[in-house]
């Protein structure tokens, strides 16, 4: 059935589908429960499900990520919310050491079926810690998948995937997007969990993106499109692991390639990117890779937000450089 679904609602939506279908389906986390979640992403679950399967933890994210853990091992399919990313930290060592250890700790006789949602990213002007981007820590920790849809029909589809992987799966929320609606069918979608989408075709550069970023780089790619610039726009959707093939089946056919992401640029994404784009496509590049993100910088003020966050602008300056370059003959 055709909907319009805000993000929000296309999560909410899944958790509900995925619990209906699964008994062992559980969510946890602070405020999930009567609440709803801050973001409303729970709303009406714990009443529809009952608080044995939609519970509401203490103040500890160490706790929610151990407690989900625990109930992985008991058989259950726990899907654990942290408020925001940054408020994840504490919990970084249940969840680099234990979790995404597991399975390679039982020699693979152990699965670990959980999820941990977080919220990320700017757009809102949030205040320090509610606007971070720390993928890199998850992504550079083997034995964790992470993924981040870029609007409400991937975040449905995603997110589905993941409560059904038998791995453990960080799944990121771009924040600014829980609001943005979609009319389209949940469930309608055939990609894999850890396969990119071509978003937009082009011929003269591509534009590799993900979460929050994909729908900038969509608006860069008119701009450029009005001065006979035609952008390739690729969704990763997955960080962990990258659909390499993908990114170089499109760099290949455009020989230029501009990498985009909120969080900063030092070892971010988009480093690891940048280098498998040089393994796989050196001899088609017709210029050199270029990144596009926030600053080397903490979060700053929610009043300086806009001009650290990548914007249409800079992304666009970065594709007329690319394609101006002219690589020499030899």
């Amino acid at each position: 059935m055709v909907e319009r679904l805000t993000t929000a609602q296309a999560l909410n939506r899944a958790l509900r589908d995925e619990m209906r279908s699964n008994r062992q389906v559980v969510v946890l986390g602070e405020d999930v429960g009567r609440l709803g979640g801050i973001f409303r992403v729970t709303d009406g679950l714990q009443k529809r499900f009952g608080k044995r399967r939609v519970f509401d933890t203490p103040a500890s994210e160490a706790g929610i990520a151990g407690v989900a853990l625990g109930l992985a091992l008991a058989g259950f399919r726990p899907v654990a919310e942290m408020q925001f990313a940054a408020y994840s930290y504490p919990a970084f060592e249940q969840i680099t050491s234990h979790i995404a250890k597991y399975r390679l700790r039982t020699m693979s006789r152990v699965s670990l079926p959980l999820v941990i949602r977080m919220p990320v990213g700017g757009g809102l002007h949030g205040k320090e810690h509610h606007a971070e981007n720390p993928e890199t820590y998850f992504v550079h920790t083997p034995g964790l998948k992470v993924v981040t849809p870029s609007g409400p029909m991937e975040a449905y589809d995603l997110l589905t995937q993941a409560i059904r992987d038998p791995d453990p799966v960080v799944f990121l929320e771009p924040q600014v997007l829980y609001g943005e609606a979609e009319v389209g069918t949940p469930g309608a979608g055939d990609i894999p969990m850890h396969q990119a989408k071509l978003v937009n075709d082009g011929t003269d550069l591509t534009l590799v993106s993900y979460g929050a970023m994909v729908r900038t780089c969509l608006e860069a790619a008119e701009r450029l499109a009005t001065q006979g610039i035609l952008a390739q726009v690729l969704d990763l959707r997955s960080l962990s692991p990258l659909d390499t093939d993908s990114i170089r089946d499109c760099v290949r056919f455009t020989g230029r390639a501009v990498v985009v992401h909120e969080a900063p640029m030092t070892l971010g994404v988009g480093a690891e990117v940048s280098a498998r784009i040089m393994t796989e496509c050196f001899e088609q590049l017709r210029a050199p890779v270029l990144r596009v993100t926030a600053w080397d910088t903490p979060n700053p003020p929610p009043s300086l937000e806009d001009r650290w966050r990548p914007s249409v602008e800079r992304i666009v300056s970065a594709a007329y450089r690319t394609h101006s370059h002219a690589r020499p003959p030899g």
